[in-house]
């Protein structure tokens, strides 16, 4: 199953849903307003995709790997070595901040989020970027509180457990392809050609698409 945002028809994955019978959607907990941060926040995302979210023919599941696995509050973890699938493949590893290894604790996370959307029979996975549980497009190499900051494409352990087990996956910050799905659920809504996704963005580029 695609990380949607890089799919030029990302709809086409996603059945006709009404209200009787809903668009099964597992979203991260802190992007329903949930305090389940490492700060104990919701990082200020709460609500942002409410407009989506809300529909009569949506059925919402949320769900913090992290926070099951670590609690709140928690200390920060981040990828060493790889992306989600090379830590579910034992080829990486996850460390907060102190150095501390939490690969296990997150990998436990991750099968959690993932068996919660297999009972759930889930269709489609809206999740926070940037996360090293649940980011789609771009997480951190090494520690984010390291200068400089580094990134790398990629996506985070609990969001490659979603992606080995069919579930398409997009993130917050990918306005086109939430747009597109919105369309998708309310004919009534006309998309925004006008919109792109976090990998069209100036700042992607610039990092990412280099010689």
């Amino acid at each position: 199953m695609p990380r949607l945002p890089h799919e030029p028809e990302p709809t086409r994955w996603l059945r006709k849903a009404t209200p009787g019978d809903p668009l099964r959607v597992l979203v991260s907990a802190c992007l329903t307003g949930r305090g389940c941060g490492v700060n104990g926040t919701d990082y200020g995302l709460g609500g942002c995709v409410d407009f989506l979210t809300r529909l009569p023919n949506v059925e919402v599941v949320a769900f913090c790997p992290e926070e099951h696995a670590l609690g709140t509050p928690r200390t920060t973890p981040d990828l060493h070595g790889g992306d989600g699938f090379r830590v579910l493949d034992g080829e990486a590893r996850v460390l907060d901040e102190h150095g501390s290894d939490l690969t296990e604790k997150m990998c436990e996370g991750a099968r959690a989020m993932a068996e919660l959307a297999r009972q759930a029979k889930v269709e489609l996975a809206i999740l926070v970027d940037m996360s090293g549980a649940c980011g789609t497009q771009v997480i951190s190499e090494g520690c984010r509180f390291d200068t400089p900051r580094r990134f790398q494409q990629g996506v985070g352990v609990a969001a490659a457990a979603l992606l080995r087990d069919g579930v398409p996956v997009v993130s917050q910050r990918d306005p086109r392809t939430l747009d597109l799905v919105f369309a998708h659920l309310d004919p009534s809504h006309t998309s925004d050609a006008s919109l792109g996704d976090y990998h069209h963005t100036d700042w992607y580029r610039a990092t990412f698409d280099k010689p």
